[in-house]
């Protein structure tokens, strides 16, 4: 077993923006195939650029707030409650389009 706190955790730098902090719940070598469990905390206006995993899921939950997340050139509202599944090779954007912080739980998941 393994048991996480948010509170405990020290926050880190997402790969795709610096100024964009995340605390990761679960590492890779925790579970099989998963590359992390994360939380993230996007200011107004912040933006995780467009990147895609070559051999990775990604899947997004709205935690709280409101953004856009761009999947290939095509723009879907992020709003509290909703999941995206993001496959590899996806080239996807994030950006807090909203006045609070978005707050977002993901996971990795290898191929």
């Amino acid at each position: 077993m393994k048991l996480t706190s948010l509170s405990d955790l020290p926050a880190e730098f997402v790969s795709h923006n610096p100024e964009i902090q995340k605390k990761v719940m679960l590492r890779p070598g925790d579970l099989p195939h998963l590359t992390n469990f994360s939380q993230a905390r996007l200011a107004p206006g912040q933006i995780a650029s467009a990147h895609h995993h070559v051999d990775m899921y990604e899947v997004f939950f709205v935690m709280s707030g409101v953004g856009v997340i761009t999947l290939d050139r095509t723009p879907y509202a992020l709003t509290p409650g909703v999941c995206v599944a993001v496959e590899p090779g996806e080239t996807h954007e994030v950006k807090n389009t909203g006045d609070e912080e978005l707050v977002l739980t993901y996971f990795g998941v290898l191929t």
